[in-house]
């Protein structure tokens, strides 16, 4: 997610920082710098009421995977029939509601959907790890301290504004919260109170999670009613450079290179801009995306992940 520069408000000069290991001289230094900010005392007792680093947070945080997942195996994990047939049953029973936050936002439905089911399983699991614990364990002694940090100030403005309270503020063990699984920053940004209820609740309002998910997706581009991509077959003879985000021509340039659709069928001769983007490798399948896609990447910037949602929104919609 993007991160926020607007919601809390520059921090004083900090000290050198402590010794390793020394996390109540940490804790201490960052109260102070909170309070900076406008959290007040009470909120900053009860939300580090004793917490501690989480070696599990630390663990995970540090682990590197055993192998990298191929695009068939990723793809087979997050599109699957049962989370197609669900997102379908989803998109039924929440149409009304989905149809009002999409004509709000000018985000088509099926993809407020697929975003939903394959970040939490249309609610699911939203995680279960406090956030407050988790970000100041990664802000203490993470690799990226700094960045930590700043999410950790968010969540606390989060709970200081009322949207949650502090029991009920769980997400992923990195920080990532709710139903739509926001960090902290991301939530300042983009969080939608739709229910008018006064608070921005991405962990049990649906109509807040769906417009949140909508926000995002306005903000970054998404232009409703037009594609995020399609399979595509590459000529004998492509040229590997052409492959990635950075190269973009309009359909009728990749029609007369020998790009034609999955099915062997030919581009249509349109001006429409597209990128073509390749998963492992120079024999992997191959993509022609649209602007749709670069939104989606806003989201997780993941080639294989915005491939996923969109093939996941086509099914949900057919």
């Amino acid at each position: 997610m993007l991160l926020s520069v607007a919601f809390v408000a520059a921090p004083p000069a900090r000290p050198a920082a402590h010794a390793a290991g020394d996390f109540d001289a940490w804790l201490g230094e960052f109260k102070v710098e909170a309070r900076a900010t406008g959290i007040s005392q009470a909120t900053l007792d009860a939300a580090f009421a004793g917490v501690r680093p989480m070696a599990s947070i630390l663990a995970l945080e540090r682990r590197q995977p055993e192998r990298t997942l191929t695009f068939d195996e990723y793809f087979n994990r997050m599109v699957t029939a049962d989370r197609i047939q669900t997102g379908r049953r989803q998109l039924s029973e929440n149409r009304a509601l989905l149809e009002e936050v999409g004509a709000r936002f000018g985000v088509d439905p099926q993809i407020i959907v697929a975003l939903w089911g394959i970040e939490t399983s249309y609610g699911g699991y939203v995680g279960n790890t406090p956030v407050i614990g988790a970000l100041t364990t990664l802000a203490f002694d993470g690799r990226r301290g700094e960045v930590f940090r700043r999410e950790l100030l968010f969540a606390l403005r989060i709970v200081e504004d009322g949207h949650i309270t502090l029991d009920r503020m769980i997400g992923s063990w990195a920080g990532a919260m709710g139903q739509a699984q926001f960090m902290p920053t991301a939530f300042a940004d983009y969080a939608v109170d739709f229910d008018g209820d006064g608070r921005k609740d991405i962990w049990n309002s649906r109509a807040d999670v769906f417009a949140s998910t909508a926000n995002f997706l306005s903000q970054v581009g998404w232009r409703t009613g037009t594609s995020w991509g399609r399979a595509a077959r590459l000529p004998d003879n492509f040229d590997a450079g052409l492959a990635g985000l950075k190269v973009v021509k309009p359909l009728s340039e990749w029609r007369a290179i020998g790009v034609r659709l999955a099915d062997g069928g030919a581009l249509p001769p349109s001006e429409q801009a597209a990128s073509v983007v390749r998963h492992d490798g120079y024999g992997g399948p191959a993509y022609l995306v649209f602007d749709n896609f670069r939104a989606i990447m806003r989201w997780n910037r993941s080639l294989f992940f915005a491939t996923a949602v969109g093939h996941l929104t086509d099914r949900i919609g057919e």
